[in-house]
C-alpha cells in the first residue's frame, strides 16, 4: 500500500505562505509603477489654468482627417494666465490662420498646443511644469465665453488631453457599426 508523502512541517508551510504573500505584495506594488518608457505625460500633467479642472468641450475625433474636435476646451476668461502642464521646449509661438498658438514639445514626444494664447516665449525656450506660458487672448476668442483650447499629438496622432490629467476622464468611447 502506498502512503502519501508526509505533510510539510508547520514551519516550512508557514514560510511558504509568507513567501507567497510577500511576492503578491511586491507584484501589487510594481503594478503601480509607470510602464517602461512612461513619462510625465502618463504620470499626470498639471492643470493649465488657475481654476478647477473643468472641460467645456471634450475631445471628439471621428476620423484622422475628418470632422471632429482635436483637443479639449477649458473655460478661461480672456487675460487668464496659462501654465505649462509639463516641462518641455517651445516649438512654435505665433499665429495659425487668425489665432495666436503656442506649442510645446515634451520629452516623451508629446506635442501640446494652446490657443488662443498670447506669449512672449520663442521657439527653443525651455519651460518647466507650472511655468507661466502666456495669457488667453481677448481679441481672438476660441469661444464666445472665452476658453483655452488644448490639443495633444503623439507620434503624429491626436490623443485626448484629458487622459493626461489625474482625475479627469477621457471622452467616452462610442461604438459604431462596422458599416455605416
Amino acid at each position: 500500500m502506498r502512503h502519501p508523502p508526509p505533510l510539510p512541517t508547520t514551519t516550512a508551510r508557514g514560510a511558504r505562505i509568507v513567501a507567497c504573500l510577500l511576492t503578491a505584495a511586491l507584484l501589487c506594488e510594481l503594478s503601480l509603477l509607470p510602464a517602461p518608457g512612461a513619462s510625465a505625460a502618463t504620470a499626470g500633467w498639471l492643470w493649465p489654468v488657475e481654476a478647477p479642472p473643468v472641460v467645456s468641450r471634450a475631445f471628439d475625433l471621428d476620423a484622422p482627417y475628418g470632422a471632429g474636435h482635436r483637443g479639449i476646451d477649458i473655460p478661461a476668461a480672456p487675460g487668464a494666465v496659462v501654465l505649462a502642464p509639463a516641462a518641455g521646449t517651445v516649438r512654435f509661438s505665433g499665429f495659425v490662420v487668425d489665432r495666436p498658438v503656442l506649442s510645446i514639445q515634451h520629452a516623451d514626444g508629446a506635442l501640446s498646443s494652446y490657443e488662443p494664447v498670447v506669449s512672449e516665449l520663442e521657439p527653443g525656450d525651455v519651460v518647466v511644469a507650472g511655468q507661466r506660458l502666456g495669457l488667453v487672448s481677448a481679441e481672438h476668442r476660441h469661444t464666445p465665453e472665452g476658453a483655452l483650447h488644448l490639443g495633444v499629438r503623439q507620434e503624429g496622432a491626436y490623443r485626448d488631453p484629458a487622459s493626461l490629467f489625474d482625475g479627469l476622464r477621457p471622452a467616452a468611447a462610442v461604438l459604431l457599426p462596422l458599416y455605416r
